[in-house]
């Protein structure tokens, strides 16, 4: 079966309307994208930023009455947008493939510090006697190829777990947490707004062989209040400052802590909202992403 896709150049203010115009035309799918490879920093809360330019595409299974339906998005959009004319709409066919394994094929066994490998379930691990931690990257939240996530397993892989608690704040895939898990950490807590991100931390753990005793998740609301030996936050600075009394509470005296999620320009506000507790190492930083580590007082 082959695919019809449309695709059209936008200024993010008219994107919700062609949008709407491809929905009405029967989309199975629609996707944005940057047209000009332009960063995005972190939103204000509540908001949901598109670039200046973006890239709207909507996609069909079958290629039946093209030109019609262009016709009737363009009627559509000079019956809304009157004033502005309708943006190029280009029509491509897509043969059908093995979408699944070309996506798959996309995934490779990646190494992290000296010990630990992220090994996609599919794959056999390169090091057998090493530590590898088997991921699904199908259920997302954290895969190990994001600059924030490698700069958090990295310090995972240098540090001594044996005997120590984990907690894992915004665990996503879990995979930070089964990581210390793997490395030597006999229990780990991983909590996360996201319910969805809590099923996919069970999953992985069950992939790993993680005795769903080791490694318990919670929302927020429902975590028991306790600390940790070593505690890690891979979210937003944003949410990192503004959660920086919280997070520190979780971390015993003594104890280690890694931040990251953070752009490289953001490094000294969050330093700032975690210096008075904690003795913080040089800031590592990693395609303009950074990782803020140290020990609390």
């Amino acid at each position: 079966m082959s695919w019809l896709q449309l695709k059209a150049r936008i200024a993010p203010d008219h994107a919700e309307i062609l949008e709407h115009l491809l929905m009405e035309e029967g989309a199975c799918a629609i996707t944005l994208q940057d047209a000009e490879d332009q960063p995005l920093f972190e939103p204000d809360l509540g908001s949901t930023p598109l670039w200046s330019e973006t890239v709207l595409t909507g996609l069909w299974d079958g290629t039946e009455g093209i030109e019609a339906m262009r016709e009737r998005v363009k009627a559509g959009w000079a019956a809304l947008i009157p004033d502005e004319p309708c943006p190029e709409i280009e029509v491509e066919i897509l043969e059908d493939r093995d979408w699944a394994r070309e996506w798959m094929d996309g995934f490779e066994p990646l190494k992290m510090g000296q010990r630990l490998w992220i090994v996609p379930s599919w794959h056999d691990a390169p090091e057998q006697d090493a530590v590898n931690l088997m991921l699904d990257p199908g259920l997302a939240f954290g895969t190990g190829t994001h600059p924030t996530t490698a700069l958090c397993l990295e310090w995972l892989d240098g540090q001594q777990l044996e005997g120590c608690s984990v907690i894992d704040f915004g665990c996503g895939s879990g995979i930070l947490a089964i990581a210390a898990l793997l490395l030597g950490a006999p229990q780990a807590v991983g909590t996360d707004i996201d319910p969805q991100a809590l099923e996919a931390s069970r999953d992985n753990a069950s992939r790993n062989g993680i005795d769903p005793a080791r490694f318990p998740v919670y929302l927020p609301a429902d975590m028991p209040q306790q600390q940790a030996d070593v505690v890690v936050a891979n979210i937003l600075a944003g949410p990192l400052v503004a959660l920086a009394a919280q997070i520190t509470t979780l971390v015993r005296g003594g104890g280690r802590l890694a931040l990251s999620g953070i752009l490289a320009e953001q490094a000294e506000e969050v330093r700032a909202a975690y210096a008075e507790a904690f003795d913080l190492d040089p800031t590592a930083v990693k395609d303009g992403w950074v990782r803020i580590s140290g020990v609390k007082r």
